[in-house]
């Protein structure tokens, strides 16, 4: 289930996750993480080509879907663990309110208000081929140059740079600037 959300970010009911993801997507709750290492590197990963939406596409670390009623820090933990095996040492939110709208070649459509996270974790991932077709652990300043990144990473990669040159040195978000749902 994924939390459906107004223009305000107020929770509005709920709708299966493998019903909401079409031409007409209504605006829900997401969550993407970029996962740091203890060398300064982020994990980029490409979907699974069995997934519905984007198939193959290479993009941050992990995204998903909260739970009726569960935390979006709980939904990072849930995601990295099901997704890559990894158990966060640190998590800070980076942009609370991200939001976007993208739509795939054959019509399906992301729509989603995305709060964003910066993640460090110790280990190498394990990915769920279900879900991780291969990953990468890349320097930072090397990720900006991928053209072939997720519509929704192309422009989190453009507001995270904002924040300046260093990920490690990003200004955490205050939580009160999350949407209703998400508090």
């Amino acid at each position: 289930m994924v939390t459906l959300v107004d223009e305000a970010g107020q929770a509005i009911g709920y709708e299966d996750k493998a019903t909401v993801h079409h031409a007409a997507t209504p605006l829900h709750l997401a969550f993407s993480s970029y996962v740091f290492d203890d060398r300064g590197r982020v994990l980029l990963t490409q979907r699974a080509f069995s997934k519905r939406t984007w198939p193959g596409v290479w993009t941050n670390s992990c995204c998903g879907h909260p739970l009726p009623g569960e935390t979006l820090e709980s939904a990072v933990r849930r995601r990295l663990s099901d997704e890559l095996g990894l158990v966060p040492t640190a998590m800070d939110l980076m942009l609370p309110a991200f939001r976007y709208r993208a739509e795939m070649p054959d019509g399906i459509v992301e729509n989603e208000l995305c709060p964003v996270f910066r993640v460090v974790c110790e280990g190498e991932p394990v990915a769920n081929p279900a879900e991780v077709a291969a990953y990468e652990w890349v320097e930072w300043r090397d990720v900006a140059v991928r053209p072939e990144l997720s519509p929704w990473c192309l422009l989190q990669l453009s507001e995270l740079s904002t924040l300046g040159p260093l990920p490690a040195e990003w200004p955490i978000a205050d939580p009160a600037a999350l949407p209703a749902a998400a508090r």
